[in-house]
Formats: C-alpha cells, structure tokens, sequence
C-alpha cells in the first residue's frame, strides 16, 4: 500500500476531513434550510405546497445534472480548484436569490445556486477515496456526512428559529455570506492531491466511462438506492411543516425548527456506521440502516408530537448511516473514473430528493401525512428488498 495515503490520527487527516466537514456542512445548510420557508413562499407568492417544494427541487434537479459534468471536469483538471471555484459561485447565486423579486427569478436563482453546488459535492467523496488510506475511508467519509447532518440540522433549525421574525430574504443574504467564508477555508487549509491522476476530457471516454459504472451490478443497484432513500428523507422533511402547523398540532415555526435536532442523531449514525463497515463490510449492514429507517416513518403515525419527533429521529439515524454505508462502498467498488462514479451516485441521490420529494407533495395534497408515510413506506419497502439481495449475493465489502 502507498505510504503516501492520509491515515487516521495524523494531522492531515484531521485537516482534510474538518475541511471536507464544513464542505457538506455548507451543502445541506444552503439546499435544506430553505425548508422552513415554503409555507412563507405559498403564502407570499399564493401557491400550493408542492409548487414550494420547488425551491428545493429546482436545485437538487440542477445540482444533480451538474454532477455529471463537474465530476468529469474533476478527472481532467483536479479536485481543488474546482471546489473552491464551485463555492464562490454558490456564494454568488445564494446573495442573488436573497435580492428576487418574484417567484420564477427566485427559481431560476436557486437553480444556479445547485448548479454551482454540483462542482463541490460531486468532487469532496472522490477527493476522499483517493487521499485516504483505504482502511480508514469509512469513518472519514463518516465525518464528511456527519457535515451533511451538521448543516441540515443548523440550516432548518436556525431559520425555523428566526423566520418569525427575519424575512426570508435576510436569511438567505446570510446564507450566502456563510458560503463565501467556506470558499476561503477550502482555498487555505485544503491540501492539494497527491494521488490525483489525470484522465483526459474527451465525450467518448465520458459516455463509456458512464455506461461501464451503469452496468456495473455493483455500482447500479447501489445507485438506486441513492434515489430511493433520498426522495424518502426529503418527502418527510419537506411536509412535516405543513403537518406540525396544522391543526391539532399548531405548533410555532420555532417549535417546528426544535426537531431539527434529529440531525445529530444522523451525525453519531454516519460515523459509527463507517466504523462498522470498515471492520464488518457495507453489505452486512446496510439493510439494518434501512430497516431503521422504515421503523422510524411507522412511529410518525402515533399522532403526538414527541412520537413524532421520536419518529423523525429514528428515520434520520438510520438514513445518514445507509447513506455513508453507500458512498463508501462505491469508492471502494469503483477502479476507474472515479469521479464519475460518485457523480452517477449523487446524481441518483439528488434526483430522488428533486423528483421524489415533489411528488410526495401529491401525497400530502391527496391524503395527508397517511398518504405521505405509505409513499414514504413503499420507497423504504423496495429499499430494503434491494439490500437483503445484495448481502444474499455475498458482495465482501
């Protein structure tokens, strides 16, 4: 094994996966804390719950269709640079939304600001997987998402917090200004690739290199999932809103925002999962995570509010867990184009948060938080179906 590889307990170990922390810190907290906002946009703009989900979809849909490019810019180009750049144009587009005047330019701006995120998120795994000694990749891609965790939880929970009395647009300006001080850390503490190796730009590579990850059983089937379980996660926070706000709930925005505690259960869940994996191997673990997660939608059906945030906590353990199980396992599994092959993933991840996420809102709109928590179920049925077949199949990582 190269000695050159970053090991746990080093210095530069702890640099590159605080830097790749606060990276996934920014993601989430700039795409999900706009979650607390949507019954303000249909009430300022005059339209229905699943037309706001769009401020979320727009993005995720963008950003997961700037993965595909932005990852195999990272091959030809390198890491580094191309998040940082991705971050100062996020900070850009995130202080331009704060300024629209109507909905549609609103829209139009967040999905600038996923297309700028694309060059990040498709790029901080692959970085991972190629500096880190692959002994100690599970716990630091752990540590990448316990960030996702981190800045899902801030981001609802802080503008919950203060939306009863900041306007949306302040808040996002501030989002904006967070993104910016991002962008300076990356550029300052980020050590740059040791073991980057260049691949060549070129549209047949690209269009093969897509087809060899899609055809690959391993890697396809883990793709999926990406999707599945995504769309289940953001269907639940995208309503849960609009449920706790109604009657007999009633609760305040900054009540609501509380729950966004449960992202710290995700934090604990990512690391100590990738820890687990390391030592026993992704494939005897995955479908715990996702067993977890169908127990947790089950208990949001008991109508109080601590079940229901007991509810929550326990979908979101069991999320953040399968979701670090999974992104390790493809930067195990994937021996060319790496970059490629985590863009695939997130692509699948993003479009489950885009298309799933609206339309669960056709579920809130036809049959309430029931209808929400069978679509929510089925996804998670047909997940766990996917990962018992894969630990049957006898996949050894």
């Amino acid at each position: 094994m190269n000695n050159n590889y970053i090991k746990k307990g080093s210095k530069a170990f702890w640099q590159v996966s605080l830097t790749l922390f606060l990276g996934g810190f920014t993601t989430f907290a700039l795409l999900y804390g706009i979650q607390p906002m949507m019954p303000l946009f249909s009430q300022d703009f005059d339209i229905t719950a699943a037309e706001s989900s769009l401020a979320l979809s727009v993005a995720a849909t963008t950003l997961a269709f700037g993965l595909l490019l932005t990852g195999p810019l990272s091959d030809a180009y390198g890491r580094k640079g191309i998040m940082v750049i991705a971050l100062l144009a996020t900070a850009f587009f995130t202080i331009v939304s704060a300024i629209t005047p109507n909905w549609t330019m609103l829209l139009i701006s967040r999905a600038l600001v996923g297309l700028s995120l694309s060059g990040l998120v498709a790029i901080g795994m692959t970085y991972l997987s190629e500096e880190i000694s692959p002994n100690n990749l599970g716990v630091a891609i752990g540590i990448y998402i316990a960030g996702n965790a981190l800045g899902g939880m801030c981001g609802r929970m802080i503008t919950g917090f203060v939306i009863d009395y900041i306007h949306w647009q302040v808040i996002l300006g501030v989002m904006g200004a967070q993104v910016l001080l991002a962008a300076g850390c990356f550029w300052y503490f980020l050590p740059k690739s040791k073991h980057f190796h260049h691949t060549p730009l070129k549209l047949n590579n690209l269009f093969h290199g897509y087809i060899h990850h899609l055809t690959t059983p391993k890697l396809s089937w883990l793709f999926l999932l990406g999707f599945l379980l995504m769309g289940g996660f953001v269907t639940l926070l995208n309503y849960i809103t609009y449920y706790l706000l109604d009657p007999p709930y009633l609760l305040s925005q900054a009540i609501i925002g509380l729950f966004s505690f449960v992202y710290l259960a995700g934090m604990f869940s990512s690391t100590q999962f990738g820890l687990l994996a390391d030592q026993q191997g992704q494939s005897k673990v995955l479908w715990i995570t996702i067993s977890i997660m169908l127990l947790g939608i089950l208990i949001t059906l008991i109508q109080h509010s601590i079940m229901i945030f007991l509810g929550m906590l326990v979908l979101t353990f069991g999320f953040f867990g399968a979701h670090s199980l999974i992104s390790s396992w493809i930067g195990r599994l994937a021996q060319q184009a790496k970059g490629q092959a985590s863009s695939l993933y997130l692509f699948c991840y993003y479009m489950g948060s885009s298309i799933l996420g609206t339309a669960g809102g056709l579920a809130w709109t036809s049959y309430n938080w029931q209808g929400v928590v069978a679509f929510i179920s089925g996804l998670l049925i047909i997940s766990l179906a996917i990962a018992l077949w894969l630990k049957k199949s006898a996949i050894n990582y």
